[in-house]
Protein backbone atom coordinates (compact mmCIF):
# COMPACT_ATOMS: atom_id res chain seq x y z
CA UNK A 1 0.00 0.00 0.00
CA UNK A 2 1.43 3.27 -1.15
CA UNK A 3 1.51 5.74 1.85
CA UNK A 4 1.33 9.50 2.22
CA UNK A 5 5.48 11.07 1.88
CA UNK A 6 7.11 12.62 4.91
CA UNK A 7 8.57 15.61 4.65
CA UNK A 8 10.19 15.02 7.75
CA UNK A 9 11.95 12.07 6.66
CA UNK A 10 12.09 12.87 2.57
CA UNK A 11 14.38 16.24 3.18
CA UNK A 12 16.96 14.84 5.33
CA UNK A 13 17.68 12.35 3.14
CA UNK A 14 18.01 14.40 0.03
CA UNK A 15 20.46 16.75 1.66
CA UNK A 16 22.56 14.23 2.76
CA UNK A 17 22.96 12.46 -0.50
CA UNK A 18 23.22 15.90 -2.45
CA UNK A 19 26.24 16.68 -0.35
CA UNK A 20 27.63 12.66 -0.87
CA UNK A 21 27.25 13.25 -4.65
CA UNK A 22 29.16 16.65 -4.61
CA UNK A 23 31.98 15.23 -2.22
CA UNK A 24 32.36 12.05 -3.95
CA UNK A 25 32.87 13.79 -7.48
CA UNK A 26 34.40 17.23 -6.95
CA UNK A 27 35.23 17.53 -10.60
CA UNK A 28 31.70 17.49 -11.79
CA UNK A 29 30.46 20.45 -13.51
CA UNK A 30 29.27 22.93 -11.45
CA UNK A 31 26.19 23.93 -12.99
CA UNK A 32 24.91 20.69 -11.76
CA UNK A 33 24.06 22.61 -8.61
CA UNK A 34 21.67 25.07 -10.48
CA UNK A 35 19.72 21.82 -11.32
CA UNK A 36 20.04 19.87 -8.04
CA UNK A 37 18.93 22.85 -5.85
CA UNK A 38 15.70 23.83 -7.50
CA UNK A 39 15.13 19.83 -7.64
CA UNK A 40 15.51 19.84 -3.78
CA UNK A 41 13.18 22.68 -3.05
CA UNK A 42 10.66 21.37 -5.29
CA UNK A 43 10.74 18.02 -3.28
CA UNK A 44 10.03 20.05 -0.39
CA UNK A 45 7.29 22.17 -1.77
CA UNK A 46 5.10 18.72 -2.87
CA UNK A 47 6.12 17.01 -0.08
CA UNK A 48 4.17 19.22 2.07
CA UNK A 49 1.78 20.23 -0.06
CA UNK A 50 0.37 16.90 -0.53
CA UNK A 51 1.43 15.69 2.77
CA UNK A 52 -0.41 17.91 4.39
CA UNK A 53 -3.79 16.30 3.78
CA UNK A 54 -2.37 13.28 5.85
CA UNK A 55 -0.41 15.18 8.40
CA UNK A 56 -3.86 17.32 9.59
CA UNK A 57 -5.93 14.72 11.15
CA UNK A 58 -8.43 13.67 8.12
CA UNK A 59 -10.50 10.56 8.57
CA UNK A 60 -12.44 8.97 6.14
CA UNK A 61 -16.34 9.56 6.35
CA UNK A 62 -17.42 5.94 5.69
CA UNK A 63 -14.15 3.42 7.88
CA UNK A 64 -12.31 6.19 9.96
CA UNK A 65 -9.21 5.11 8.82
CA UNK A 66 -6.68 7.78 8.52
CA UNK A 67 -4.63 6.45 5.72
CA UNK A 68 -5.62 8.58 2.78
CA UNK A 69 -3.01 8.65 -0.05
CA UNK A 70 -3.15 11.54 -2.26
CA UNK A 71 -2.76 11.44 -6.14
CA UNK A 72 -0.88 14.96 -7.22
CA UNK A 73 -0.69 13.60 -11.25
CA UNK A 74 -4.99 13.17 -11.04
CA UNK A 75 -5.27 15.69 -8.27
CA UNK A 76 -7.45 13.26 -6.30
CA UNK A 77 -7.58 12.06 -2.22
CA UNK A 78 -8.59 8.45 -1.94
CA UNK A 79 -8.52 6.44 1.10
CA UNK A 80 -6.45 2.86 0.80
CA UNK A 81 -8.47 0.77 3.47
CA UNK A 82 -12.40 0.66 1.51
CA UNK A 83 -11.31 2.90 -1.40
CA UNK A 84 -13.39 5.96 -1.14
CA UNK A 85 -12.51 8.68 -2.95
CA UNK A 86 -12.49 11.79 -0.69
CA UNK A 87 -11.53 14.66 -3.12
CA UNK A 88 -11.21 15.06 -6.78
CA UNK A 89 -9.50 17.28 -9.00
CA UNK A 90 -7.54 19.28 -6.47
CA UNK A 91 -7.10 22.48 -7.35
CA UNK A 92 -4.83 25.41 -5.52
CA UNK A 93 -7.60 28.31 -4.65
CA UNK A 94 -5.30 30.40 -3.97
CA UNK A 95 -4.49 34.15 -5.69
CA UNK A 96 -0.88 34.97 -6.79
CA UNK A 97 0.33 38.16 -8.27
CA UNK A 98 3.75 38.22 -10.59
CA UNK A 99 5.28 41.90 -11.87
CA UNK A 100 5.33 42.72 -15.26
CA UNK A 101 7.76 44.43 -17.54
CA UNK A 102 6.34 48.00 -16.76
CA UNK A 103 6.68 47.21 -12.99
CA UNK A 104 2.90 47.06 -12.07
CA UNK A 105 1.22 43.79 -10.82
CA UNK A 106 -1.19 41.64 -12.49
CA UNK A 107 -2.50 38.16 -11.40
CA UNK A 108 -1.38 35.20 -12.62
CA UNK A 109 -3.85 32.78 -14.74
CA UNK A 110 -6.89 33.57 -16.41
CA UNK A 111 -10.50 34.74 -15.93
CA UNK A 112 -12.85 32.55 -17.18
CA UNK A 113 -17.14 33.39 -17.17
CA UNK A 114 -20.70 31.70 -17.39
CA UNK A 115 -20.11 32.34 -20.76
CA UNK A 116 -16.21 31.76 -21.70
CA UNK A 117 -15.35 29.46 -24.74
CA UNK A 118 -12.28 29.12 -23.37
CA UNK A 119 -10.64 31.88 -24.89
CA UNK A 120 -7.24 33.22 -22.99
CA UNK A 121 -8.37 36.50 -20.91
CA UNK A 122 -5.94 38.26 -18.40
CA UNK A 123 -6.29 39.97 -15.44
CA UNK A 124 -4.05 43.17 -15.83
CA UNK A 125 -4.87 46.87 -16.83
CA UNK A 126 -6.60 45.81 -19.74
CA UNK A 127 -8.57 43.92 -17.64
CA UNK A 128 -9.95 46.83 -15.54
CA UNK A 129 -10.32 49.06 -18.85
CA UNK A 130 -12.40 46.34 -20.26
CA UNK A 131 -10.01 45.38 -23.16
CA UNK A 132 -10.06 41.98 -21.58
CA UNK A 133 -13.43 41.10 -22.37
CA UNK A 134 -13.88 37.93 -24.65
CA UNK A 135 -15.74 39.30 -27.72
CA UNK A 136 -18.99 36.86 -27.30
CA UNK A 137 -19.60 38.36 -23.89
CA UNK A 138 -18.81 42.01 -25.82
CA UNK A 139 -21.46 41.02 -28.39
CA UNK A 140 -23.81 39.62 -25.56
CA UNK A 141 -23.75 42.58 -23.68
CA UNK A 142 -24.56 44.77 -26.56
CA UNK A 143 -27.11 42.66 -28.06
CA UNK A 144 -28.52 43.07 -24.47
CA UNK A 145 -28.51 46.61 -24.43
CA UNK A 146 -29.88 46.65 -27.85
CA UNK A 147 -33.26 44.78 -27.11
CA UNK A 148 -33.57 46.53 -23.85
CA UNK A 149 -33.95 49.62 -25.70
CA UNK A 150 -36.68 47.95 -27.94
CA UNK A 151 -38.39 46.24 -25.42
CA UNK A 152 -38.80 49.09 -23.75
CA UNK A 153 -39.76 51.51 -27.03
CA UNK A 154 -42.82 48.28 -27.42
CA UNK A 155 -43.36 48.65 -23.08
CA UNK A 156 -42.83 45.18 -22.47
CA UNK A 157 -41.83 43.73 -19.35
CA UNK A 158 -38.60 42.34 -17.83
CA UNK A 159 -39.30 39.05 -18.47
CA UNK A 160 -40.07 39.41 -22.41
CA UNK A 161 -36.55 41.26 -22.48
CA UNK A 162 -34.87 38.01 -20.92
CA UNK A 163 -36.72 35.94 -22.91
CA UNK A 164 -35.62 37.79 -26.07
CA UNK A 165 -31.89 38.24 -24.96
CA UNK A 166 -32.00 33.96 -24.63
CA UNK A 167 -33.27 33.80 -28.46
CA UNK A 168 -30.34 35.58 -29.01
CA UNK A 169 -27.62 33.74 -27.44
CA UNK A 170 -28.86 30.59 -28.83
CA UNK A 171 -28.79 32.44 -32.37
CA UNK A 172 -25.13 33.42 -31.73
CA UNK A 173 -24.02 30.07 -30.28
CA UNK A 174 -25.10 28.82 -33.87
CA UNK A 175 -23.43 31.53 -35.70
CA UNK A 176 -26.61 32.54 -37.02
CA UNK A 177 -25.96 36.15 -36.30
CA UNK A 178 -23.02 35.90 -38.99
CA UNK A 179 -23.45 38.26 -42.13
CA UNK A 180 -26.58 39.96 -40.39
CA UNK A 181 -27.28 43.17 -39.22
CA UNK A 182 -27.28 43.62 -35.33
CA UNK A 183 -30.59 45.25 -35.15
CA UNK A 184 -31.86 42.91 -37.50
CA UNK A 185 -31.17 39.75 -35.27
CA UNK A 186 -32.19 41.58 -32.26
CA UNK A 187 -35.33 42.51 -33.47
CA UNK A 188 -36.26 39.11 -34.57
CA UNK A 189 -35.97 37.74 -31.45
CA UNK A 190 -37.61 40.42 -29.73
CA UNK A 191 -40.55 39.39 -32.21
CA UNK A 192 -40.13 35.75 -31.78
CA UNK A 193 -40.98 36.46 -28.14
CA UNK A 194 -44.04 38.94 -28.64
CA UNK A 195 -45.03 35.79 -30.50
CA UNK A 196 -44.39 33.07 -28.13
CA UNK A 197 -45.83 35.46 -25.07
CA UNK A 198 -48.94 36.43 -26.87
CA UNK A 199 -48.61 40.33 -26.90
CA UNK A 200 -50.29 42.42 -29.28
CA UNK A 201 -47.46 43.64 -31.60
CA UNK A 202 -47.01 43.18 -34.68
CA UNK A 203 -43.70 42.98 -36.85
CA UNK A 204 -44.35 46.40 -38.48
CA UNK A 205 -44.24 47.95 -34.76
CA UNK A 206 -40.88 46.85 -34.48
CA UNK A 207 -40.01 48.09 -38.31
CA UNK A 208 -41.51 51.40 -37.14
CA UNK A 209 -39.26 51.61 -34.16
CA UNK A 210 -35.91 50.80 -35.58
CA UNK A 211 -36.57 52.23 -38.92
CA UNK A 212 -35.60 49.51 -40.61
CA UNK A 213 -37.48 47.75 -44.06
CA UNK A 214 -40.60 45.16 -42.36
CA UNK A 215 -40.01 42.81 -45.45
CA UNK A 216 -36.09 42.12 -44.68
CA UNK A 217 -37.48 41.76 -40.92
CA UNK A 218 -39.69 39.56 -41.69
CA UNK A 219 -36.94 37.16 -43.68
CA UNK A 220 -34.81 37.55 -40.70
CA UNK A 221 -37.21 36.25 -38.25
CA UNK A 222 -38.41 33.47 -40.89
CA UNK A 223 -34.72 32.15 -40.70
CA UNK A 224 -33.88 32.16 -36.87
CA UNK A 225 -37.39 30.49 -36.18
CA UNK A 226 -36.44 27.60 -37.80
CA UNK A 227 -33.12 27.23 -37.67
CA UNK A 228 -34.05 27.56 -33.90
CA UNK A 229 -36.90 25.29 -34.10
CA UNK A 230 -38.88 27.66 -32.61
CA UNK A 231 -42.27 26.40 -32.22
CA UNK A 232 -43.99 29.66 -32.84
CA UNK A 233 -47.73 29.81 -32.13
CA UNK A 234 -49.95 31.04 -34.69
CA UNK A 235 -51.45 35.07 -34.53
CA UNK A 236 -54.59 35.18 -32.90
CA UNK A 237 -56.32 37.82 -34.07
CA UNK A 238 -58.11 38.65 -30.97
CA UNK A 239 -55.10 40.43 -29.77
CA UNK A 240 -55.52 42.98 -32.00
CA UNK A 241 -59.22 43.63 -31.99
CA UNK A 242 -59.15 46.10 -28.99
CA UNK A 243 -56.07 47.91 -30.37
CA UNK A 244 -57.17 48.82 -33.49
CA UNK A 245 -60.69 49.35 -32.33
CA UNK A 246 -59.20 52.52 -30.44
CA UNK A 247 -58.31 54.04 -33.53
CA UNK A 248 -61.73 54.01 -34.94
CA UNK A 249 -63.01 56.42 -32.93
CA UNK A 250 -66.30 54.84 -31.35
CA UNK A 251 -66.41 57.06 -28.23
CA UNK A 252 -68.45 55.57 -25.64
CA UNK A 253 -69.69 52.76 -27.57
CA UNK A 254 -65.91 51.35 -27.95
CA UNK A 255 -65.80 48.70 -25.51
CA UNK A 256 -69.01 47.24 -27.00
CA UNK A 257 -67.97 47.25 -30.84
CA UNK A 258 -64.82 45.24 -29.29
CA UNK A 259 -66.46 42.39 -27.82
CA UNK A 260 -68.95 42.32 -30.56
CA UNK A 261 -65.87 41.93 -32.94
CA UNK A 262 -64.59 39.67 -30.68
CA UNK A 263 -67.39 37.25 -30.77
CA UNK A 264 -67.52 37.39 -34.44
CA UNK A 265 -63.80 36.37 -34.49
CA UNK A 266 -64.67 33.59 -32.44
CA UNK A 267 -67.50 32.62 -34.54
CA UNK A 268 -64.76 32.63 -37.41
CA UNK A 269 -62.83 30.01 -35.60
CA UNK A 270 -65.21 27.72 -35.02
CA UNK A 271 -66.15 27.31 -38.82
CA UNK A 272 -62.93 27.58 -40.24
CA UNK A 273 -63.20 30.66 -41.87
CA UNK A 274 -60.07 32.24 -40.58
CA UNK A 275 -58.05 29.48 -42.46
CA UNK A 276 -55.74 30.84 -44.58
CA UNK A 277 -56.23 34.70 -43.96
CA UNK A 278 -54.15 36.91 -42.45
CA UNK A 279 -55.26 38.22 -38.75
CA UNK A 280 -54.97 41.36 -40.13
CA UNK A 281 -58.01 41.09 -42.46
CA UNK A 282 -59.94 39.04 -39.67
CA UNK A 283 -60.16 42.06 -37.29
CA UNK A 284 -60.68 44.72 -39.97
CA UNK A 285 -63.63 42.57 -41.21
CA UNK A 286 -64.71 41.61 -37.80
CA UNK A 287 -64.52 45.22 -37.15
CA UNK A 288 -66.21 46.39 -39.87
CA UNK A 289 -69.38 44.25 -38.93
CA UNK A 290 -69.72 45.17 -35.64
CA UNK A 291 -69.30 48.77 -36.25
CA UNK A 292 -72.26 48.75 -38.33
CA UNK A 293 -74.39 46.72 -35.99
CA UNK A 294 -74.06 49.56 -33.46
CA UNK A 295 -74.97 52.41 -36.10
CA UNK A 296 -71.39 53.69 -37.08
CA UNK A 297 -70.57 54.68 -40.38
CA UNK A 298 -67.00 53.09 -41.24
CA UNK A 299 -66.24 52.55 -44.63
CA UNK A 300 -63.65 49.92 -45.36
CA UNK A 301 -61.07 52.29 -46.74
CA UNK A 302 -61.32 53.82 -42.76
CA UNK A 303 -60.56 50.37 -41.51
CA UNK A 304 -57.75 49.85 -44.10
CA UNK A 305 -55.95 53.25 -43.12
CA UNK A 306 -55.32 52.03 -39.57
Amino acid sequence: VKKTINVRFVLPCIVNVYFYFIDEFPQFPLYINYFALPVISASVIISEQYSDFAMSGKKCKHCGSSEIEVDPARGDAVCTNCGTVLEDNIIVAEVEFQENAHGGASAIGQFVSAESKGGATGFGRAFNAGIGQESREVTLRKARDGITSLCQQLRLNQQCIDIACNFFKMALSRHLTIGRPANHTQAACVYMTCRTEGTAHLLIDISDALQICCYQLGRTYFKLSRALCINIPPTDPCLYIIRFASQLQFEDKQHDVSMTALRLVQRMKRDSIHSGRRPSGICGAALLIAARLHKFSRTPADVIRI
